[in-house]
């Protein structure tokens, strides 16, 4: 079995960038020049990595056997803008602590 912890700590920046486009960039397309497609296509982005990212979080939990308390801390942390990136550098050495189930 591969380690998923390196794909939930891609899938996250993914997301946390996606995130911080649709607030920075694709809010103020909508609010301040009247464009809502920016919001439409860069939220529809944004949603589909924040559900991949959620299946990734799951997969975690269930294959890495992380503890319920880390689980959480990474999703409470994708919901908080500039949060995963500060976040990554624990998440590395979460992905050097996986062992294999049966090692």
């Amino acid at each position: 079995m591969k380690n998923p912890v390196p794909f939930l700590r891609k899938i996250a920046l993914l997301e946390a960038v996606s995130y911080l486009i649709l607030l920075g960039i694709a809010m103020p397309l909508k609010y301040v020049w009247d464009m809502p497609l920016a919001v439409r296509v860069l939220g529809s982005i944004h949603g589909a990595l924040f559900v991949v990212f959620c299946w990734a979080l799951l997969r975690v939990l269930q294959d890495a056997r992380w503890p319920m308390v880390r689980a959480i801390e990474v999703f409470v942390a994708s919901l908080i803008p500039i949060v995963p990136f500060f976040l990554d550098r624990k998440m590395k050495v979460w992905a050097e602590e996986w062992r294999p189930t049966g090692a």
